[in-house]
């Protein structure tokens, strides 16, 4: 395999990667403020980072991910005043805040596991490290930060290039950060926040600087050095984090390991997904989350192949056509994938395993292809073609070919070695039949043509219509129905 090329954010340039720890891949991703259900375009950033993950995996790394759950400390935009974003859910809800953590906690795992995103080796719990963040706190307050009466700041002209990541200290970042009053300089954040004088919190712990609660910015740069050590591989999150949440982690951590350690020596963020219709905002009422996606009708993985389908740092714009068009694709890839299994099976082979052995041409081509693309910053968009590709392939041994669909799988995570036609047909939430009813008519509706008893078929038919039931006669995908909701 060839040397493994990823864009650097920090440096905006491709880079060789190179492993802090020889063997070793270390990676933190920011995880979820779980306040609310989490919308697909955030959703995307945890296909992508699996995705890195899986081509680290694939590259023969030992991976140690770790992904946090923010469960206190974000205020509702990146602002040092104002509402707690789990504060202010629990108090719509009326609901204990550990009671809100718990619940959207679980809906978000709930979307990894439907998007088929590989567990981490760590969910670090943000209230889990509060007292390690007073501690790291503690150890750069002299030289770094000061006190107001809202909490204490951490002073950007402290440090080395604050603002790097961004590019520069006077994007339009900085106008997203209410002033306050007292601080030195606009791009100055708040590492503690007291708890206002006449008020309780449901979350705040005392401090040396008062009752309160961390900063977001605190949270991650405290749990990245616990799990991982400074400096660790490689950092990823939204691009929205590139213009104040990350530049203030790196601050942090030059303050706590010297003004040449950034914290990680890769910064990847992927782009935004694009939605023209205004339901990605968690605001919208019926906002774009995973479950929406399978009440309509969708597998998930469908989704997971349309991020694929464009690389990670452009732009993605979601539609419903394109979700469909990314169904249909995976529906391809599955059947060619079943006809396989089947070709293997007649000739009472044993177990598809690692592809061995000399391999044909052909396949070696597409195995080598398909490397160059995850190898080349993770070109998903090249690699799927590789893999249709193979699956396509004709006079080749059987074998051999799914053992390479299943290594090519591993990395993009389709579960194509494990998806049946039966498993994408989800059923939408509103669908008035069943699909044993469905496969009941369609059976008698195939009698009938056999006795060709049009006017029976055609009876049929129009009840399976009527009840929302296309029936996809003379599909080339071998699709006998569809439920059109």
């Amino acid at each position: 395999m060839s040397e493994l090329k990823l864009f650097n954010s920090l440096t905006r340039q491709l880079e060789t990667f190179t492993p802090e720890h020889a063997g070793e891949a270390r990676v933190y991703t920011c995880g979820p403020t779980v306040y609310n259900y989490p919308h697909i375009g955030n959703m995307r950033a945890y296909v992508f980072a699996d995705t890195l993950g899986r081509v680290l995996s694939y590259k023969g790394y030992k991976l140690t991910h770790v992904i946090n759950i923010t469960d206190v400390g974000h205020l509702t935009d990146d602002a040092d005043a104002g509402e707690d974003k789990m504060e202010k859910m629990a108090a719509e809800k009326a609901q204990s805040i550990w009671d809100i953590a718990r619940h959207y906690t679980e809906a978000y795992w709930a979307d990894i596991k439907a998007l088929n995103i590989r567990q981490p080796a760590h969910w670090s719990i943000a209230t889990d490290y509060v007292p390690a963040m007073i501690a790291y706190a503690t150890s750069i307050a002299d030289k770094h930060c000061y006190e107001l009466d809202s909490g204490l700041y951490f002073d950007t002209s402290t440090v080395a290039h604050y603002g790097a990541l961004a590019r520069a200290k006077t994007e339009d970042g900085e106008g997203r950060i209410e002033q306050v009053d007292g601080k030195r300089n606009a791009a100055d954040f708040a590492i503690w926040r007291k708890t206002p004088k006449g008020e309780t919190r449901q979350m705040e712990w005392d401090s040396p600087w008062g009752k309160g609660a961390p900063g977001w910015h605190l949270e991650c740069s405290v749990m990245s050095e616990a799990l991982l050590g400074l400096p660790f591989d490689i950092h990823t999150g939204g691009i929205d984090h590139r213009e104040i949440h990350h530049p203030n982690e790196i601050a942090q951590n030059q303050a706590r390991c010297g003004s040449d350690h950034s914290g990680a020596h890769f910064w990847m963020h992927n782009n935004f997904l694009i939605e023209r219709s205004g339901k990605m905002s968690k605001s919208s009422g019926e906002f774009l989350r995973v479950q929406l996606l399978i009440d309509k009708g969708f597998h998930p993985l469908a989704y997971r192949l349309m991020c694929l389908q464009a690389h990670y740092r452009s732009e993605l714009e979601f539609s419903w056509e394109g979700l469909q068009a990314a169904l249909v694709r995976l529906k391809r890839m599955v059947m060619g994938v079943s006809n396989l299994k089947v070709r293997h099976a007649e000739l009472a082979s044993p177990p598809v395993t690692d592809v061995q052995g000399d391999v044909a041409p052909a396949i070696a081509a597409t195995l080598r292809d398909f490397g160059a693309a995850v190898e080349d910053d993770l070109n998903t968009a090249i690699a799927l073609t590789s893999l249709e590709t193979l699956i396509g392939l004709k006079k080749v041994d059987v074998a051999q070919q799914l053992a390479a669909v299943a290594e090519m799988d591993a990395v993009l995570g389709i579960n194509l070695m494990a998806l049946s036609r039966t498993d994408l047909r989800t059923r939408p939430k509103n669908a008035i039949i069943t699909e044993d009813k469905i496969e009941t008519a369609l059976a008698a509706r195939k009698e009938a043509r056999a006795a060709k008893d049009f006017a029976k078929s055609d009876t049929i038919r129009d009840d399976l219509i009527a009840k929302g039931v296309e029936v996809m006669d003379g599909d080339p995908l071998g699709w006998d129905w569809k439920l059109d909701i």
